[in-house]
Order: structure tokens, then C-alpha cells, then sequence
């Protein structure tokens, strides 16, 4: 077969996503979050760019509307279409085989589908990713905020809850967004017992004074922080667990300075048997992941996000210095899907539409040869993370 035929038409295995929103939250949320993560009051300028343009016209054409349709006749248009068939149009066109979700993103308790509901979409199962910072977030809030025992307490359950997870068939991995919390520059001390102490004790007092019976807490304090980053580290080497680290792009809350993957040197070092995967291509540090990712045995580099939040031009880009160093057997392939199926649909087409461009360019300039492309692609888009995360899943298409 031909690259183009590959690049196409291979299975994908969707390392990374969040879940859909229930049917009755369709309406609840901006839909113009499919191409932006920008602040409410910003995000209605998201579809003036050109990533705004290309996702319009792209989603156009799936739903047989006019390639010129602006944002609001689409969004007229699939409210009249049964939610079920939005997701079922969406999700098929994508050749995702199987999901990793991600559950611990804010509100999808409440608004979104669980995980047993999206296997309609998937030839096998759906896996969980465990976001550690949830976990955490959830113990502190049943410790009384007083004494050295509250962190022999929160290590103790925290220690256990994760080594629970662990032994679940269906988390496939963890997860953690410190880069949004106190960034990637991570303390790889662990006898720092008396800062741990003290951020514990001043998490849980700020959150009794302030949130008034709220059930937001929000772990951000950098000694704690680190601390639960270290733990669930620790429990992924004796279980071996990839995790997952948020670094780049995000929404506004993320440290963007704090955010590069050249801050984690120390903690990939210092946990040499734990596979780090660096998230959404870690733009705009996409250089920063590839020379990690070539640097050592443990890291690899998720090309996701950057679909379809970047414009073309920024993709291919992204996709060629994270080509300049890494290894094609260190790239595993996400859509950082959520909320609305559009964004599984979008970041799929998109991917492999500048991927064959990008390999096509380099065939053409002798750097690889099409049967070089070809196992790039299968390695990309499947078999790097099939073998990762120890899947062991046969490919439902044949060539």
C-alpha cells in the first residue's frame, strides 16, 4: 500500500482524551472551546484565526454543508442532529481503535459520559488515565488540617489509593498536570518532610477558611506538589506505569514559563524506570521534547493538541522539530479530545493530513524513503503505544 493509503486509513490508538458531555450538557459549554482554550471572554475571537477557518470549513464538509458555513450555522445545524448521531458521525471518521481517558478534568463528574459509554466508539477497550492531582485533591479534603499526623495521614492513603489504581486492569497510566499547578521544575528531594508538612497544613486551612463548604480544592503549593508527583513515581516504577505530563500549551491557567519538558532533566534522571511521556508535542518547546525524547531511554513525545488548536502551518512545524531528533519509535499519537466529539474528528483529520505532508516533503528530499514513512506512520499512529502501555491489541484494519 501507499503512504497515502497508511497515513489515511491506519488505525489509531488515542493516548490521550478526555470524555464526551452528556446529552443533556450539549448546549452548557462554549462550543468554540473545539479550537481554543481561551478564558470565556476571549474565546469568541478563536474563530477569527486560522485554525478558527480551517476547523470551520473541515467541520462543514462532514456535516454536508457549505464549505463557506460560518460558526453559527454550524452550530444551527448539529442542534438539530440527535446527539447520538453527532457523536457516532464524528467518532467513526476519526480510525481511533481505542481511547485513553482521562476523567479527572474538572466538571466531567458531573457533565460528562463515563467510560463505559464511549466503547461504542472503540474495536476494543476504553482505558482509564489516572490524573494524580484529583486523587490527592480528594484525600486532603477528608483530613482534619492539624499536625505532623495529617501528612503521615495523606501519604499514607495517598500511597495506598495509588497503588490501587495500579492494580486496576483498566488504568492503562498516570497523569499529572503540576505544569498547571507550580510547573515542570520538579524537587527531587525527598526529605524536604517539613515544607511537605507545612503545605499540607496550609492548603487544607486556606480551603476551610475560603471555599465556605465548597468541594473545589485546588492543589498548588510547590512542596506538595512534588510530593505527590514523587509518590505516584514511585508506584509507577513498581507497577510499570507510564506518566503522563502536561507540558506546553493549555488553557490560560497553565505557567507557560514553567511548562517547558527541559525542566524535568532531574526527575527523568532520577526515576530512570518510569516511561515519562510528554504531552501535546509540549508546543511551543516542541524542540525541548524531541532532544529529551532522543536523549534518554524513558521519555517519549505525544504528538496531540496541537490539533487543532494550531494553524496548519504551526502543526507542520511542530511535527518536523519534534522529527528533527526523536527516535520514530519514541512518538505516540493523541487528540486531547473532550467536551464535544468535533474535537476527536478535528484533531484525527488534521493529524494525518500534515503528517503525509510533512513525510511526503522529506521522501521527496531523500531523507527517508516511503517504507521509511510507512513504519513511521504504523509507530506513530499504534504500535509505539500498543507496545508502551503493554497493550497487547491486534489492528481491526487490514492492509
Amino acid at each position: 500500500m501507499s503512504l497515502r493509503d497508511i497515513v489515511f486509513n491506519y488505525p489509531a490508538i488515542d493516548n490521550h482524551a478526555h470524555p464526551l458531555l452528556k446529552e443533556e450538557y450539549r448546549r452548557s459549554l462554549p462550543f468554540e472551546g473545539v479550537i481554543s482554550e481561551a478564558r470565556p471572554n476571549a474565546i469568541g475571537d478563536a474563530i477569527h484565526s486560522l485554525p478558527g477557518y480551517r476547523a470551520a470549513r473541515q467541520i462543514a464538509e462532514l456535516y454536508g454543508l457549505d464549505p463557506g458555513a460560518d460558526w453559527e450555522e454550524i452550530k444551527s445545524h448539529r442542534d438539530t442532529l440527535e446527539y447520538d448521531q453527532l457523536c457516532d458521525m464524528n467518532m467513526q471518521k476519526s480510525g481511533i481503535q481505542c481511547l485513553f481517558l482521562d476523567d479527572g478534568l474538572r466538571g466531567v463528574q458531573e457533565m460528562a459520559n463515563d467510560l463505559g459509554w464511549h466503547g461504542r466508539f472503540t474495536n476494543d477497550s476504553v482505558y482509564r488515565l489516572v490524573r494524580i492531582e484529583s486523587i490527592a485533591e480528594d484525600i486532603l479534603k477528608s483530613l482534619p488540617p492539624t499536625g505532623r499526623d495529617v501528612l503521615v495521614a495523606f501519604a499514607s492513603a495517598l500511597y495506598t489509593k495509588l497503588r490501587d489504581l495500579a492494580r486496576d486492569p483498566v488504568v492503562v497510566g498516570f497523569k499529572s498536570v503540576v505544569a498547571y499547578r507550580t510547573g515542570l521544575s520538579i524537587n527531587i528531594n525527598s526529605d524536604d518532610v517539613s515544607n511537605v508538612e507545612r503545605s499540607i497544613v496550609a492548603t487544607l486551612s486556606s480551603w476551610k477558611r475560603k471555599a465556605k463548604g465548597s468541594d473545589v480544592l485546588r492543589l498548588a503549593d510547590k512542596p506538595l506538589n512534588d510530593f505527590v508527583v514523587r509518590t505516584a513515581l514511585s508506584i509507577a516504577t513498581e507497577f510499570n506505569k507510564p506518566v503522563q505530563f502536561h507540558t506546553g500549551l493549555g488553557d490560560p491557567d497553565v505557567i507557560l514559563t514553567l511548562s517547558s519538558p527541559a525542566q524535568m532533566q532531574p526527575i527523568i534522571e532520577a526515576y530512570p524506570k518510569v516511561t515519562f511521556i510528554l504531552l501535546h508535542g509540549s508546543y511551543p518547546y516542541s524542540r525541548d521534547a524531541g532532544y529529551l525524547a532522543s536523549t534518554y531511554q524513558n521519555v517519549y513525545v505525544d504528538f496531540g493538541e496541537v490539533f487543532p488548536v494550531v494553524s496548519r502551518h504551526g502543526q507542520y512545524a511542530v511535527v518536523k522539530q519534534l522529527l528533527e531528533m526523536t527516535p520514530i519509535s519514541k512518538i505516540v499519537w493523541s487528540t486531547d479530545g473532550h467536551w464535544w466529539p468535533e474535537t476527536f474528528y478535528l484533531a484525527a483529520i488534521q493529524t494525518r493530513e500534515v503528517l503525509y505532508e510533512v513525510l511526503s516533503e522529506f521522501i521527496q528530499k531523500g531523507d527517508m524513503s516511503e517504507r521509511q514513512a510507512i513504519s513511521l506512520t504504523k509507530k506513530a499512529l499504534f504500535e509505539n503505544a500498543n507496545k508502551v502501555y503493554n497493550l497487547g491489541l491486534k489492528r481491526v484494519w487490514e492492509e
